[in-house]
């Protein structure tokens, strides 16, 4: 019978810690793999069981900043090479 205090005592092994790319506290120490993103790998960890997890991190969640540029061109007509016209 060994498994009350005498186990909380044993644990003292981190198995996870920070994730260069996600930042979440999910990388495996001794794998050298995320479990929430996969880092390494390139290709983002996402499964289509996990729809709650898809809605946390899709398009739109993060900062844009290509998104915002495309938008405004979306609005210009995706103009290229041109200049403003003079004002009569």
């Amino acid at each position: 019978m060994t498994k009350g205090t005498y186990s909380a005592g044993r644990r003292h092994m981190k198995l996870h810690a920070l994730c260069p790319r996600c930042g979440g506290h999910s990388f495996h120490i001794q794998k050298k793999e995320c479990s929430s993103c996969a880092f390494p790998k390139s290709r983002l960890r996402k499964y289509n069981w996990a729809y709650k997890a898809l809605r946390r991190r899709t398009q739109g969640t993060g900062r844009c900043a290509h998104l915002k540029t495309v938008d405004k061109r979306f609005h210009n007509g995706f103009k290229y090479n041109t200049s403003a016209k003079k004002a009569e």
